[in-house]
C-alpha cells in the first residue's frame, strides 16, 4: 500500500531523515519507533504530504502522493502527536467542519458521525466546546477526525496519549479492528502498546532505519543466552544428575522452602532443554508449578538499539547494507526540533 524509497529530509546541513526505504502492506499494523529526534515525526509528516522530501519518493499504490495531493488526502487519515484543534468550536461542529473540508456527502457524514462518536466515546461531549475538553477527550476528537472519512491508511502518532486506562483499552481495540481492514502505521513510546497491537516493527535512529522485522522475532536480538525459570512441588529436589548430562547449563539460583522448590538456569540461546527437563522431573515424581524461558522485553531491545554507542544486532547486518549502520553527526539528534524552528 505504501512504499518509501530512499527518502531524505534535510533542515539546512542537518539530516533529519537519511535515505530510508520501507513498505507497509494493507491489513497490517506496523509500529514505528525511535527516540526523540530520531526522524519519526518528520517521516510521518512527509508521508501525509505536510513536508516535501529533500530526496526520494513516497508511493501510494504505485503513485507518488505528490502527483495528486487532494486525491491522496482522501485515502489517508493522520493523527499528529500535537493534535491541532479549534478550541472555540463544539465537538460535533468541528467534525462537521472536517467533513465539509473533505466534501463528504450529507448522508455519508451522518453514517460516519454515528460510527466515530460511538467508537471514540464522544457521546457525552458532542455539544461541549473543544477548548473545555480534557486532554484525553481532545485526543479522542483528533482520532475521530482522522477516521471520519473512512481512509484506507491511518498514520497515528501517539494515539493513546493522555487517555486513562479504560480509554486506552477501548482505543487499542478500535485500532486493532481497523488494522484488519486498513493500513496502519503507529508511533508510540508505550512499548506494551506496540507489543499488543503491531505485527511488525520499524525502528529509526539518527535518521536511519536500523530494524525492520516481525515483532515476534525481536526477542532474538542481542540474545547470547536465555534464563529458564522453574518452580516445583518437590521434597529435597536434586538436579545434580541432570546437570552432569548438560554441561552447557549453569544454575544461577535455587531455593527450597518446604515442598516449594525454585531454580533459575542459564543456558545458550540456541538450546532448548525444557522437554528433557520435564521428563526428568516426571521420572522423579515431582510436580511442575511453572516452567518458562525469560525473554528480552521490547523496552530492553529498543534501549540496546538506540542508546548512545549501541550497535546493530547481527540479523540486521545480514539483511541491510552495512552503510546503514554508520553513525551520523551528533547534531542529528536534534534535527527535527531545530528544523521545525527553522520552518
Amino acid at each position: 500500500m505504501i512504499e518509501i524509497q530512499n527518502l531524505s529530509r534535510h533542515f539546512g546541513a542537518l539530516k533529519a531523515v537519511d535515505e530510508i526505504s520501507f513498505s507497509v502492506s494493507s491489513g497490517t499494523i506496523t509500529g514505528f519507533l525511535g527516540p526523540n529526534g530520531a526522524g519519526k515525526t518528520t517521516t510521518m509528516r512527509m508521508m501525509v504530504g505536510y513536508l516535501q522530501p529533500s530526496a526520494g519518493s513516497i508511493l501510494l499504490d504505485g503513485k507518488s502522493i505528490f502527483a495528486d495531493p487532494i486525491a491522496t488526502s482522501t485515502k489517508i487519515g493522520y493523527l499528529p502527536e500535537l493534535n491541532p484543534l479549534y478550541d472555540e468550536m463544539f465537538t460535533q461542529e468541528i467534525l462537521r467542519y472536517i467533513a465539509d473540508l473533505r466534501k463528504m456527502p450529507a448522508t455519508l457524514f451522518a453514517q460516519r458521525l454515528e460510527y466515530v462518536v460511538e467508537k471514540c466515546g464522544l457521546q457525552d461531549v458532542l455539544t461541549q466546546r473543544v477548548g473545555t475538553l480534557s486532554k484525553g477527550y481532545r485526543q479522542r476528537v483528533g482520532l475521530a477526525m482522522a477516521i471520519l472519512h473512512d481512509p484506507e491508511i491511518l498514520i497515528l502518532d501517539e494515539p493513546t496519549s493522555g487517555l486513562d486506562p479504560n480509554q486506552i483499552l477501548e482505543i487499542r481495540e478500535l485500532i486493532r479492528t481497523l488494522g484488519t481492514q486498513k493500513t496502519v502505521l503507529l508511533s508510540s513510546h508505550i512499548m506494551q502498546e506496540v507489543q499488543a497491537l503491531c505485527d511488525r516493527v520499524l525502528i529509526i535512529n539518527k535518521g536511519k532505519i536500523i530494524v525492520d522485522d516481525e515483532i515476534g522475532k525481536l526477542s532474538s536480538y542481542f540474545k547470547d543466552h536465555q534464563i529458564l525459570h522453574l518452580e516445583l512441588e518437590a521434597e529435597d529436589a536434586d538436579f545434580g544428575e541432570f546437570m552432569e548430562y548438560h554441561p552447557d547449563l549453569q544454575i544461577i539460583s535455587q531455593t527450597q522452602e518446604g515442598d516449594n522448590f525454585k531454580m533459575q538456569i542459564k543456558m545458550p540461546a540456541d538450546l532448548d532443554i525444557k522437554y528433557d527437563l520435564a521428563r526428568f522431573i516426571a521420572e522423579n515424581g515431582w510436580l511442575i508449578v511453572s516452567l518458562y524461558t525469560q525473554e528480552k522485553s521490547l523496552e530492553e531491545i529498543f534501549y540496546n538499539l538506540t542508546k548512545e554507542g549501541g550497535q546493530l544486532p547481527k540479523p540486521a547486518f545480514e539483511e541491510k547494507d552495512l552503510e546503514d549502520a554508520e553513525e551520523l553527526p551528533s547534531a542529528v539528534d536534534t534535527a527535527e526540533d531545530e528544523g521545525e524552528e527553522e520552518l
